[in-house]
């Protein structure tokens, strides 16, 4: 791989990781147009991480706030003190177990569908129809817009479905934040905390996809390079500007907005195949 190629694609998952158009789909597209057929496993996992870490900064308080409250139980807990009134007074604490809730189903499907990687991301068609499914949900998600007013909270149906909808979204051409985001909104969240609970249910996704990739990693040899090193400063960067543009466009109610690209690029890449 050489260096410009490396940029562009850190590029390009700094920026689609969280504008909702399958950072999967577009990384798969982008080594398939620079003709990388070898595996670029410590280059994917370097640039998730660098996402990752974007993410951590723009939920820093939050992450913050939830990990007193988590240490703050399991310091009672060990030594024995009454939590009761924290499980219902601590919103925190509370956000912290919907937070595992949700991730069950994600991780219970990503495990399935990680059986069959090889498949998923060698499928240029697939990712073609999946970027018209992901357009269709986010022209769908203007009709589920609810003012920050709006009392319909949490509840465990509610994020076991958005966690499901984050398991599927391994298949490339699925927008992760697309997918969770609007069926938060859907489900009756106000679109604030349905942005905010998809990016935190993210962070133990994709920590934990990338834990996974490690093992087969070193039994590949991985080296990290000074391009690998770039790629992710760069996906970093590019990853908090996005991830902060789509904040602001879900909060102004203008999330739809990216479903004709979504449209347009599925359709290029199936006329590419077929005609």
């Amino acid at each position: 791989m050489e260096l410009y190629q490396g940029i562009i694609l850190g590029i390009i998952q700094g920026l689609t990781e969280f504008l909702p158009v399958s950072s999967s789909g577009h990384l798969v597209l982008g080594q398939i147009f620079f003709g990388i057929t070898e595996s670029q496993l410590t280059f994917d996992i370097s640039v998730h991480m660098g996402t990752l870490l974007a993410v951590l900064v723009v939920y820093a308080s939050d992450i913050r706030a939830i990990l007193i409250s988590v240490l703050g139980f399991i310091s009672k807990a060990v030594s024995l003190k009454p939590m009761a009134h924290l499980l219902k007074e601590d919103k925190n604490l509370q956000l912290a177990g919907l937070i595992l809730i949700g991730s069950i189903p994600t991780a219970f499907i990503g495990l399935i569908l990680k059986q069959f990687e090889h498949i998923l991301f060698a499928s240029e068609v697939l990712v073609g129809f999946m970027l018209i499914l992901t357009g269709t949900i986010l022209w769908a998600s203007k009709n589920f817009y609810f003012s920050k007013s709006k009392k319909d909270g949490f509840s465990i149906k509610k994020v076991l479905i958005i966690g499901v909808g984050q398991g599927l979204a391994v298949i490339p051409g699925i927008s992760r934040s697309g997918t969770t985001i609007t069926l938060g909104m859907f489900l009756g969240l106000d679109r604030h905390n349905a942005a905010k609970f998809s990016f935190l249910l993210s962070i133990p996704a994709i920590l934990g996809a990338q834990i996974l990739s490690i093992k087969d990693m070193i039994n590949s040899g991985f080296v990290i390079d000074s391009i690998t090193i770039y790629a992710t400063i760069v996906s970093f960067i590019t990853g908090l500007l996005a991830l902060k543009l789509l904040l602001s466009l879900v909060h102004s109610g203008r999330f739809h907005l990216f479903a004709p690209y979504c449209w347009l690029i599925g359709s290029l890449v199936l006329l590419s195949k077929f005609v």
